[in-house]
């Protein structure tokens, strides 16, 4: 069975750090481009950083860029999203999803949910004092 699984959200307080895993299963992560995106209560799901299969190339939304940091380690199957100097409007619920993406791909349409065909569940984070 295909399956992306996220882990390491919580609460946070403002300016605090959290770093997202996205570690996958049933099917080899390397060979895909992992994006990371976010949805907040009311809100539509929004695209925050993604990274291409060989790690090369990465993209970030406007609001996610001097704060987050997308990597991974394709030797442990994994992406990484390392959020410091969190906002309270950074809340939401936060899923990886992984597509067959080329490189010119991660520039123009990283972002945006339709190119990626697995997603997790998504694991919450919450930025409150």
């Amino acid at each position: 069975q295909l399956q992306l699984v996220e882990s390491g959200g919580g609460l946070v307080q403002p300016g605090g750090s959290l770093r997202l895993s996205c570690t996958a299963s049933g099917f080899t992560l390397p060979s895909y481009a992992v994006g990371w995106f976010r949805q907040a209560p009311g809100k539509e799901r929004e695209g925050v950083s993604c990274i291409s299969a060989g790690g090369a190339f990465t993209c970030y939304a406007d609001s996610a860029k001097g704060r987050f940091t997308i990597s991974r380690d394709n030797a442990k199957n994994t992406v990484f999203l390392q959020m410091n100097s969190l906002k309270p409007e950074d809340t939401g619920v936060y899923y990886c999803a992984g597509g067959l993406l080329s490189s010119d791909d991660i520039n123009t349409r990283g972002l945006r949910a339709y190119p990626y065909n697995y997603w997790g569940h998504g694991t919450q984070v919450t930025v409150s004092s």
